[in-house]
């Protein structure tokens, strides 16, 4: 059966960036059951231990509270499961010195859907027939934006400045402020920080700016913040979310080893989410309630923000430290490879300046040795500029064994100088 598919129904079921490419990286993995290799490609975070247990202790307690059957049993409000947001609420207003009420908090089915919200209810066609564009401030920046959008010619990125450190083999994205256009034609503002894909922290001094530029025209600004503190805490830089005024804070559960129960946090002005709560509505009614309600216990209890900074940070900041190394010592010193300053979340990035061949070309020769990590050239959605840059880059995950990140980064190394040595010889 084929179906006729209206405009949004073509745009809704076309597969963007990594996701495009996924059924590659999958049959990659299939045919190399049983074999020696190395996943680098996957955003999943790792089970570990102390953060499964969390969860068993606080679905334990609520199976055995009378709560229990309210919470699966019954519907709820569309802004989410009160007691959750109750101790999202009291956590915040004491770790953060902030006044919210539960005005002020939206529980979404997971950070893509507020996204998803977000980019509908602020961008795109007005009545009118003016286009709204969601700006991307920072690119690259979280491949998933690149399908959040119902008018894909809203979604407009900018190129960054690169901050480069030759000698160390280093270098970081910031905000290019003399191309960045935000005005009257923007309906909102998204980026994520710490950056999936590439660890890439943006400063308090750059948010801020970026929220003055958008405050004269009421444009709210969305800070992805499904990798910061207080939990999941995956910064290793230090940082602290910024709230008030036009930005609106979100945060996600995934990483903090709920990602099975798909729970999204916003956190701003009450007039911007009611907008969000009405589009959730008239979505899902709204977001699942078990999730939420061992969650609650979680961060009423401190136990959520105790395990993230001493628990599943470590174990993330030291495979980092293992990337960072192998290479330094594994890479040649006279090619022009840069790695992103690892500032936080659970990837890192590697720009291959003047790299001869595609970054879908060198994934495919990593194959080859077993070796599977992501092309760059998916994390630029809504750039519309022809980048080179955008296919010379790579994104690794730290969702791997401490030796089996060690060995990845000495095959790709050996991958990488042979690449650049047969340009030489071919003259390419």
């Amino acid at each position: 059966m084929e179906p006729a598919l209206s405009h949004y129904g073509n745009e809704m079921s076309r597969l963007t960036g990594v996701r495009a490419i996924m059924k590659d990286i999958n049959e990659a993995l299939r045919a190399g059951a049983g074999k020696d290799l190395i996943n680098l490609s996957a955003g999943n975070p790792l089970i570990l231990p102390e953060v499964e247990q969390l969860w068993r202790d606080c679905t334990a307690d609520l199976l055995a509270s009378p709560e229990y059957g309210e919470v699966v049993c019954r519907y709820g409000a569309s802004q989410g499961y009160q007691p959750f947001v109750e101790a999202v609420v009291n956590d915040f207003n004491q770790r953060y010195g902030l006044t919210l009420s539960d005005r002020n908090i939206l529980i979404t089915p997971g950070s893509q859907s507020l996204y998803f919200y977000a980019a509908n209810a602020f961008g795109g066609y007005t009545r009118s027939g003016t286009l709204k564009k969601i700006v991307l401030p920072l690119s690259p920046d979280y491949t998933g934006y690149g399908g959040v959008t119902l008018t894909p010619e809203a979604l407009v990125a900018y190129k960054p400045f690169l901050d480069i450190d030759a000698p160390a083999h280093r270098f970081k994205y910031r905000p290019d402020f003399s191309q960045l256009e935000i005005d009257e034609s923007t309906g909102a503002v998204l980026f994520s920080r710490p950056c999936n894909p590439t660890g890439n922290v943006l400063t308090d001094e750059e948010v801020k700016k970026i929220a003055e530029l958008a405050a004269p025209y009421d444009i709210p600004v969305f800070i992805d913040s499904a990798y910061a503190p207080p939990f999941p805490a995956l910064n290793f830089t230090d940082m602290a979310p910024l709230f008030g005024g036009n930005i609106i804070h979100c945060m996600s559960l995934s990483k903090a080893g709920l990602p099975g129960e798909r729970i999204g946090i916003a956190i701003g002005d009450e007039q911007v989410i009611q907008v969000l709560e009405c589009f959730q509505t008239n979505m899902c009614i709204h977001s699942p309630r078990y999730g939420q309600a061992i969650a609650a216990r979680a961060i009423r209890s401190g136990a959520l923000a105790d395990i993230a900074v001493n628990v599943i940070r470590p174990f993330y900041q030291k495979k980092i430290n293992i990337i960072e190394h192998t290479l330094d010592q594994a890479m040649p010193r006279d090619l022009p490879w840069f790695l992103h300053r690892g500032e936080g979340a659970i990837f890192t990035w590697l720009w291959l300046k003047d790299l001869p061949i595609t970054d879908w070309e060198l994934y495919q020769q990593l194959k080859q040795v077993s070796v599977i990590v992501v092309p760059g050239s998916s994390f630029f959605p809504g750039l519309r500029e022809n980048w080179e840059h955008t296919h010379q880059c790579i994104r690794i995950s730290l969702t791997a064994g401490d030796q089996e990140i060690e060995t990845g980064m000495k095959r790709l190394a050996e991958v990488v100088k042979l690449v650049y040595q047969r340009s030489v010889v071919t003259g390419r």
